[in-house]
């Protein structure tokens, strides 16, 4: 199994709208083969001093199961729509790519 982390800095205000979009295309996903699981979080404040918190930051939580099914899913054209759509939106993003110890 495949794992993802793809955390996505989002412009100033925009958080919302980013969101709506991309839940937009989250049943899209969710029909790929090889799709586990596919979902948008947000930091969740609990007080713990070693958190730190970035309400401009969704991250996305990604199962694949299998290095291909994640590639597929890379270059769908769905995928392909979704990213022109946010594209104005996205200051940057890092990508954690795991598989299971």
């Amino acid at each position: 199994m495949i794992h993802v982390l793809a955390s996505i800095r989002i412009k100033e205000g925009r958080r919302a709208e980013f969101i709506g979009i991309f839940k937009a295309n989250v049943p899209e996903v969710l029909k790929e083969k090889g799709c586990l699981g596919y979902v948008p979080t947000v930091d969740f404040p609990t007080g713990k001093p070693t958190q730190a918190l970035d309400g401009n930051v969704v991250t996305i939580v990604e199962k694949w199961a299998s290095p291909e099914a994640l590639q597929n899913h890379l270059v769908a054209p769905h995928m392909s729509a979704y990213r022109e759509k946010v594209r104005n939106m996205v200051e940057g993003e890092s990508l954690r790519i795991l598989q299971d110890a």
